[in-house]
């Protein structure tokens, strides 16, 4: 049986992205594909924009979680396709970029092909906290974050899936809305399947464009992780303990703020947060030295909001 290509891609008010992604991917995909735009009620022009492509089809996702939409659209138009392909509205394709896909699947015999993400900034603030997701600082050394592809792996960002691998494990958990991707990783693994990160082909990413949708996103990451992580009963890595401790740092020192500051103790309890603050505001400008770009200056702050949104977030979902 010849493999058929399943693309799917779930929005929520994408106007400012959804065309370059489409443009890419019907660029990219063999003549038989099926394109799905599993859409979650968008208010703005997304649907009329996916209407006037030719090849797309838009489904609605009354679920509006990216996990539901992805699983409706393989039990709507998945019955004679071998191969699913997720694809994220906020991203950026390379030309070749499903061809790369599918050659590495036939050279690994992988269940599933993940591959790295860099962050990009078209703006000084988004250059800033591209800068530190792209290193250390923002993403823990996570391997499908800092390009260390070519292996196998226990998680990286979703691409290319068989889709006996995807309805073995049961698909994505509709009801995550955040860390829905590791979830399936996990379920994956422990079915048997195998997970290849790839180093022949990446995808960029845009961020969020404010200190507050920054804190905003990490916050439901940190919660996603947490329901992972429960549902499961799994370890957490030291990447993702780290915010944890950071957290905890600076809850010591808020509660060292109650005292008098001319109580020692307060500097006891305040300085496992200060020297967390250095540390970001340090490699932060480490950063925007390579760089040689002064925008990247704010990279420490930045990842000081994605460290604490995350920490609360985990916590946040912890305690429910």
């Amino acid at each position: 049986m010849t493999d058929r290509l399943l693309i799917v891609i779930p929005t929520l008010n994408e106007e400012a992205h959804i065309a370059a992604v489409l443009q890419s991917l019907i660029a990219d995909a063999p003549a038989n594909a099926k394109i799905i735009v599993a859409d979650g009620g968008s208010t703005d022009s997304t649907r009329t924009i996916v209407a006037n492509f030719p090849r797309v089809t838009l489904l609605d996702n009354p679920q509006q979680l990216q996990g539901a939409g992805i699983n409706h659209a393989v039990e709507t138009f998945g019955h004679d396709c071998t191969l699913l392909l997720r694809a994220d509205a906020h991203a950026t394709y390379p030309a070749g970029f499903i061809p790369a896909l599918l050659d590495e699947l036939c050279a690994t015999d992988a269940d599933s092909i993940t591959v790295p993400m860099q962050t990009l900034g078209p703006t000084p603030f988004t250059e800033a906290v591209a800068a530190a997701q792209n290193s250390v600082l923002g993403t823990g050394g996570s391997a499908h974050r800092t390009g260390k592809g070519g292996r196998f792996v226990d998680h990286g960002h979703h691409a290319l899936m068989r889709l006996s691998a995807f309805r073995a494990a049961g698909g994505y958990d509709p009801r995550q809305s955040h860390n829905e991707d590791a979830e399936l990783d996990y379920r994956l693994r422990a079915t048997g399947h195998t997970i290849w990160l790839t180093d022949k082909t990446r995808i960029g990413y845009v961020p969020r464009s404010t200190f507050a949708a920054l804190f905003r996103q990490y916050f439901k990451h940190g919660k996603g992780r947490a329901h992972t992580a429960q549902k499961h009963n799994m370890r957490l890595k030291l990447r993702q303990i780290a915010p944890l401790l950071v957290l905890s740092s600076v809850l010591l020192a808020v509660v060292g703020l109650g005292l008098s500051l001319l109580n020692p103790l307060w500097l006891i309890l305040a300085a496992p947060a200060a020297i967390w603050a250095v540390l970001c505001l340090i490699l932060g400008t480490v950063l925007a030295l390579k760089a040689r770009r002064l925008p990247v200056l704010l990279a420490g702050p930045a990842a000081m909001v994605m460290h604490l949104g995350w920490g609360l977030g985990f916590l946040t979902a912890s305690r429910q």
